[in-house]
Parts: C-alpha cells; sequence; structure tokens
C-alpha cells in the first residue's frame, strides 16, 4: 500500500480567523504546492453560516474552488441554517456528508482532519 494521497479537511468551526488562519490556508496551499494528490474541503456544522455571511469568506472559497479543491456542504446543516441553496450556488456540493465522512475515514489512503 502507498502513503496516503487524499486530504480531507473537516470545517465545523464558527470562528471566522479559524478558517482564514487554518482551514483555507492549508487546504489551499495543500492543492497549489501538491502536498496531497486530492483535497476536499466539508463546510459542515456552524460554518455553513458563517461563511453565507462573509464576503471575505467567500470570496477566498472561490480560489479554493478555482485551485481544484473538491468542495462539499452537509446537507442537514445547511437546511437547519437555511443556507443549502446560497452554498449550492458558491459552487459547493451539498449533500448528506455523515456516509461520506464514514468512507473517508475508514479508507487507509485518505487523511482527515478537523477544524
Amino acid at each position: 500500500m502507498g502513503q496516503p494521497n487524499k486530504l480531507v479537511v473537516v470545517w465545523t468551526n464558527g470562528d471566522r480567523e479559524v478558517a482564514i488562519r487554518m482551514a483555507f490556508m492549508y487546504t489551499l496551499n495543500s492543492k497549489l504546492k501538491e502536498w496531497w494528490d486530492e483535497v476536499t474541503l466539508i463546510v459542515w456544522g456552524p460554518s455553513a453560516k458563517l461563511l453565507t455571511e462573509d464576503k471575505m469568506l467567500q470570496e477566498y472559497i472561490e480560489r479554493i474552488k478555482d485551485a481544484g479543491v473538491e468542495l462539499l456542504a452537509c446537507k442537514a446543516c445547511a437546511e437547519s441554517y437555511g443556507v443549502s441553496e446560497v452554498l449550492a450556488n458558491m459552487g459547493i456540493n451539498v449533500i448528506y456528508t455523515g456516509q461520506v465522512l464514514t468512507d473517508f475515514l475508514k479508507d487507509e489512503n485518505t487523511r482527515v482532519i478537523t477544524v
């Protein structure tokens, strides 16, 4: 078996500084600098609401998307905040992510970090 080649960042935190200084920075650089073959960012929980309210974070997400990072959002969370459509309009795939995350966690070629 080879080294893990996929990174999944689960962004759950509603703190703007955590988004900018960790979740987004590491996710974007991981893709641009090819530290990982595949990079996914999952927007989950309070981060979904924060993203829809912050223009700077939306612009950063656009850069992340343009770099080729896969963007997912937890549908149950997005619906609970009433932001599913807004996230989808940003180009984020809004889906039920429980099984998706479980599959990532069970995949030996994937590393998952949560912030």
